[in-house]
């Protein structure tokens, strides 16, 4: 499948390499945290990454909060992708 091309402007606001923090809405599943480490690691240099997890008011869903290192605009589009294509996610900020 070819890499869905994204029109953001994000090469414009950043210089690369950054800090860039990515929100994830997910199901209220164990398994969140670690799908979403896993795309995490896959897809960024070696890191102490620590992510912030929230529970919504009624407990139904869970957001995941994550900062990583990024290296350019394709790279920020890549983990909006791939965090995207995680089942239990629902959105990514």
């Amino acid at each position: 499948m070819a890499h869905e091309v994204k029109n953001t402007k994000f090469d414009e606001y950043l210089e690369f390499p950054c800090q860039f923090s990515f929100k994830v809405l997910g199901v209220a599943d164990d398994a969140l945290v670690d799908h979403v480490m896993n795309v995490v690691r896959k897809h960024t240099e070696a890191g102490d990454y620590s992510p912030a997890v929230k529970p919504s008011s009624k407990g139904n869903y869970h957001s995941v909060s994550v900062s990583v290192t990024v290296t350019s605009k394709q790279h920020i589009e890549l983990l909006y992708t791939e965090l995207g294509k995680i089942e239990l996610v629902r959105y990514v900020l």
